[in-house]
Order: C-alpha cells, then structure tokens, then sequence
C-alpha cells in the first residue's frame, strides 16, 4: 500500500490506472496455456483477471466465448443471447470480442440500445421475461468483474434460468475453453465488429427500460411515493446510472443520483481497507462520502460496477453491515408480503448470519442452506421455492409481489428500494429495525478474514473435510456441527464449518484469488468471536499451511 493511500481518502494519482494502456495490454499480450495462472479459471462468479497479469486477455475471451456457443449448441439452446456489460475498462474491449464470436457462430444477440452499460439484474431479468413467453430457451452474458479494481476484467455465464451458471456448467465451458487455447484458437469463428454489429441476427431493446417499468411487480413503488421518501443513490461509476435515472421519472420517486461520474479509472471512490481502489458497496471506507451525507436523505445506497450488490445507509445506523441488512430485509419480507405462498422458505449461504436462521425458527420457516455462490439459489427462486435469498457479501434477491420470480441473480438495485419499501410502511429505518431484531434474538459479533496462501496451500483445503481432523471444542465450547456440505443441498462447502451453541466459524478457499478466508460469528461478545477466530487458524495451520521443518 502506498504511504500516501489511507482507507476512505482519495486514491493518490500513482495509483490510477491508465485505461488506454490496459486495453492496448488486452489485445497486445498473450497468455500462455502450459502456466496454470494464465488458463481460463471460473471462480464462484465467473472468470476473472487482469490484462497486465496475461489472465484477462483476448484470447481468453474468444475462447471462451466459442466455448460458451459450443456448449448451448450442445444442450439445444437456440433462444437469443442477452449480452451486457459494466464500466470498468476491459469489459469494452471483451464485449467486443465477445460480440464478434457470438455474431460469428450465428447466436441471436440482444443488446441494449444506445451501447449503454446494462447490470447483471437486468440481464437476468431478460433471461427470465423471454423464457417466460414459452419460446425456444435463452441465456446471457454478463462482462464484468464486479466490484474488483479497476485494472481487472471479468466474464460470467447465466444459463437459460437466468442466474449464474452453476459448477458442472462453468466446468465443462472452462475445459472447452482450455483446449481452444491450447490449441492456439483453431476452431474460433468470429466476425469484424462492424460486420456483426449489423448482422442480422443482432438486435437492440431497452433492456434496462424494461426492467425499470417492471420493478413496481417486486416492490410497493407506490407506498414509497405516496411516503416522499428521499433516496440517495451512487452508482459508484457502474452501470447501474442509467436505471436510476429511468427509475426516478417512471416511477415519480424523490431519487438523488448523487454522482453520476463514468470514469474507468474510478478515482471518486474512496479507498478500500488495503489502500486499494475497489467498489465494494458494502465497504465502510468505499461507503464513507454517502455516509457522510446520510442526513441529506431519509435513505442512501451504493450498487458496485454491475449492481448486483447493495449497501444500504440509514440515518440510525450509516452503513449497516450486509449481515444486519439481510436480517433486518427477510423479517420484513416474511411478514410484509401477503400474497406470497405461505411456508416460502429463506436461503442463506453457510457464511451468511446464523441470525437468519433465529428469525426462521420464529416466523416457521425453513432455511435452505447452501455453499457460497448465488448459482446456488438459482433454480430455486425460479421455481419460487424461496422467498429471499441472501449472502453475506452483500447479494441477494427476491420474489415479486405475487410470488412470481424476479431475477435469479443477486439484485441489488431492488435491495436498495427496498430499504426504501421498509421505512415508508414501518415508518422506522432498516437500521432501527435491525436493532429491535437483536434485542429480541441476539446480537451476533461478525468477521472476516482474508489470508494469502499459494496455489498448493489452496489445495490443500481439501484435507480440512477429512475424517479425523474434527475438533472437539470451539471457543472453548462442545462442536455441534461439523460440516463439509451444505444442509440445504448437500454441496461440498470447499471448506468447514464448525458450530457451537453459542456461534461458528468457517474457513474455505477463495473462489477467485490465491487467499484463504475465516469467517466467524459469536452471539457470546467479541472475546468470543475472536477465540472463534483463532480456533480456525488452528485447525487451518495445522491442516494446510506450511510450518518450518515440514515437507
């Protein structure tokens, strides 16, 4: 981190990205397919990675993109493809290339009139509205690295229920897309952007228009209205500003877009905790102007890059933490929605608050609990047999009014009005009611931990599910559970996690970087979250990390 970069400042101009330079890196460097870093790898959401470092180049995007038309072409997917993109520099270029492949293998493309930046909600929400005519299936593709920093790319598959693509799929497109460049892209059909752009087989909505008209079906717009609350927006430079906009005039609300700057460099955002720009919606430091200003508005909120996820601000509380939010949001949700079927269960994912899972018990619901990754909840809000569906990074989605599904990916411009929903029906804000939540349940102390481990030591997480490498106490405390798989679907979780009566831990692989990360929740105080947090580091050193002496 540089001395000059302090979390919540401004980002020093050392630390700007040239975007003109990273984009000529696009084209210019190749990868090198017998380097495992430099092959096409889909984490939990995707495929990520950065020009400079050859892990987010040309050739991985046409080969991936192939791989993607070989693969629908395989399960008979004929429907049109969804195509959207972000703000961060290398999605221009790899939307691009993606659009030259798809035209050249003769796939329909659907793509946003104007060129605009579409998010992933939106997309998922055209997936979902075609299906739903009955026609022959169609699926998207969402280039964007999500809140990562302005230097990355990022290139993510939603199969035909509209969500991301779930393992067995990103899998099989993964190793197609391997051989293609082991193969120095023989087999690649593209065509030049001018001539695909006026192919015949590509066409141009109002994607985010459509979605924007729509969004009355999932939240009471009319109540937030007739309330005048007053919403404070920030894109963070994403895509997501232009949705705002038509949100505001359609729907008659008092919404303040309080920057509507469109800068690949992101030098507006404040610094993340590393000194690192990053547009984490859910970051104190990223989140601390519109904290600043929370007075101004009756709610605020952020969306990162592709707004799929939130950051709410409340007068009560500033930032709450994703955890406090989805609390506070299922509560209301499952009691502020009469016209759902009744039972609807909740999804979380195995690291996401066991507070949900307190408030489950009282409102007589069950919990469908899954590994981390939103490709999880997919089929089941499709079907509409989840009400809410919510992690802890701050991603979650919901059914419409009726009970119908909305999208199947994350959502987080939806998540943001509907704070807006709670305060204008409670006349209290998230914040206010997440604190009667605790006093009536529980107030869980919450942390994670990210730690860097090479490549080897990743795969070596694996042994932590082995039989025998079950501890008996944890903080102190008799293990209830220790489990390797979800219980809502019986997925490998990649990792642990142990429970207790009185809290958890967790500890698995990052999906898309080379760390390692803890996660601990305790409703017994911090003392006992951090004896949480370091009975993981134990069982994670003694399991996995390398100690001096050993081979």
């Amino acid at each position: 981190m540089s001395t000059k970069a302090r979390p919540g400042q401004p980002a020093p101009r050392e630390l700007l990205i040239d975007p003109a330079r990273l984009q000529q890196e696009y084209y210019r460097l190749r990868p090198d397919p017998a380097e495992p870093g430099q092959r096409v790898s889909f984490g939990t959401s995707g495929h990520r990675g950065s020009a400079s470092a050859r892990t987010f180049n040309e050739r991985h995007i046409l080969a991936i993109s192939q791989a993607i038309c070989d693969w629908r072409q395989g399960q008979g997917i004929t429907g049109p493809l969804f195509l959207g993109r972000d703000t961060h520099a290398l999605s221009e270029p790899a939307y691009q290339t993606a659009l030259e492949v798809f035209a050249g293998n003769g796939v329909p493309l659907v793509l946003q009139h104007g060129d605009r930046p579409v998010p992933t909600p939106v997309i998922s929400h055209a997936i979902l509205a075609y299906n739903r005519r009955g026609r022959a299936q169609a699926d998207g593709v969402v280039v964007t690295p999500s809140h990562n920093p302005p230097e990355d790319g990022g290139f993510k598959y939603n199969p035909p229920h509209g969500g991301p693509a779930e393992t067995a799929v990103t899998r099989a497109i993964e190793q197609l897309a391997n051989q293609y460049l082991q193969a120095g892209l023989a087999g690649v059909r593209r065509i030049g952007v001018e001539q695909s752009v006026a192919d015949k087989e590509v066409s141009r909505q109002g994607l985010c228009e459509e979605y924007s008209r729509d969004l009355d079906t999932v939240i009471d717009l009319e109540v937030i209205a007739a309330a005048g609350v007053r919403l404070g927006v920030d894109p963070l430079g994403g895509a997501s500003l232009s949705v705002w906009q038509n949100v505001a005039e359609l729907h008659r609300l008092n919404i303040e877009v309080v920057n509507t700057r469109l800068d690949p460099t992101f030098s507006f955002v404040p610094l993340d905790h590393d000194g690192r720009i990053r547009m984490d919606c859910s970051s104190p430091y990223v989140m601390s102007r519109l904290v600043e200003h929370r007075e101004h508005f009756d709610v605020a909120c952020g969306t990162d890059p592709d707004a799929d996820r939130h950051g709410i601000v409340t007068r009560s509380a500033g930032l709450l933490p994703a955890n406090r939010y989805l609390t506070a949001a299922a509560w209301y949700l499952f009691t502020n929605r009469p016209n759902w079927p009744a039972g609807l269960p909740l999804g979380k994912t195995v690291v996401t608050t066991a507070l949900l899972d307190r408030l489950a018990r009282q409102l007589g619901r069950q919990v469908f609990e899954v590994p981390v990754g939103f490709k999880w909840f997919a089929e089941e809000l499709l079907a509409g047999r989840l009400g809410f569906a919510g992690e802890e990074s701050a991603g979650a989605s919901l059914l419409r009014r009726d009970g119908r599904v909305w999208t199947t990916d994350k959502d987080g411009m939806v998540m943001c009005l509907l704070a807006a929903e709670l305060l204008a029906r409670l006349g209290r804000d998230a914040g206010q009611l997440a604190d009667e939540l605790e006093q009536r349940f529980g107030k869980p102390s919450f942390q994670r931990i990210d730690l860097p481990v090479s490549a080897e030591q990743k795969a070596r997480l694996t042994s932590l599910g082995q039989a025998g490498s079950e501890p008996e106490l944890a903080a102190g405390e008799p293990v209830e559970e220790y489990l390797t798989t979800a219980p809502g679907n019986g997925q490998p979780i990649g990792g642990v996690k142990v429970k207790t009566a009185s809290g958890w831990f967790a500890v698995r692989p990052s999906g898309t970087e080379s760390a390692c990360k803890i996660y601990a929740e305790s409703f017994s105080g911090e003392r006992h979250l951090q004896a949480l947090l370091d009975d993981a580091r134990k069982l994670l050193d003694a399991a996995v990390l390398e100690r001096p002496g050993r081979d």
